[in-house]
């Protein structure tokens, strides 16, 4: 099943990239909560949602472009959480940093992650608590690393406004910091290039469920600022309360 869901999303990241190369075109519009979205964001949504009713025609799916209502699923005991486009931001700016996610969840957990960034060609999966990372045709087991000092790895396009972030990095004490965009910084702390990724800023649960299946996999926690795991259990709102992903 994993090998399907990274060959899913090699697919959706080659329709993406024919966007982002030109050979598409863009068609970027706003939603109605101001995020942008692009024909490169429809594209990847459709072949996911096509592959994953074909995979598994009996396990709804949840995608950032076209999510349920809550009566729809408040029952879901099992379910795919979809972004087919995280970091829609940073594919308009053209850094690379965007990615396609595809987890699975029972029962409030992510029990299996992909995070495939196509313009880096990198895949990070997971399952049955293991996780990889394939680059150049080379897939190996990753799991984290402790560094001193740490590096903490937050996000692209929100820090430089997030006070509670500043507050709480001039807390932990000696420390590195790198920003990159979409679920590429659970990543990171899932292959040991980075050891903490504090959030503060609003969140979705189809921006996190991929990478935080793939950080817990490799060793990571990831937790509320209450200590609780992130939950996925299906809820009205699709927002996250802050978290952070450690390797302590």
């Amino acid at each position: 099943m994993l090998e399907s869901i990274c060959q899913l999303a090699r697919e959706a990241g080659a329709a993406i990239m024919q966007v982002y190369d030109g050979e598409m075109p863009l068609a970027a519009t706003q939603k109605s909560d101001d995020s942008p979205v692009t024909a490169a964001d429809l594209a990847a949504h459709g072949i996911i949602m096509q592959g994953l009713t074909a995979l598994t025609p009996d396990v709804p799916v949840l995608s950032e472009e076209d999510p349920q209502g809550w009566e729809l699923r408040q029952k879901w005991s099992r379910y795919w959480l979809v972004d087919p486009l995280d970091g829609t931001k940073e594919f308009l700016k053209r850094n690379g940093e965007f990615t396609v996610n595809i987890a699975l969840i029972e029962k409030g957990k992510a029990v299996m992650g992909v995070v495939y960034a196509p313009v880096l060609n990198i895949m990070y999966s997971a399952a049955e608590g293991k996780a990889w990372k394939e680059e150049s045709g080379t897939r190996h087991q990753i799991q984290v690393r402790d560094a001193r000092p740490p590096l903490v790895v937050v996000s692209r396009s929100h820090s430089d406004t997030d006070s509670e972030l500043k507050e709480y990095l001039q807390q932990i004490g000696e420390h590195q910091t790198t920003a990159i965009g979409s679920s590429l910084k659970f990543c990171l702390v899932a292959d040991g290039q980075a050891q903490l990724y504090p959030r503060f800023g609003p969140t979705n649960i189809w921006d996190t469920a991929a990478g935080h299946a793939v950080a817990v996999a490799a060793g990571a926690h990831v937790h509320d600022w209450q200590g609780k795991p992130l939950d996925y259990t299906p809820r009205e709102s699709f927002l996250n309360p802050g978290f952070r992903v450690s390797i302590y």
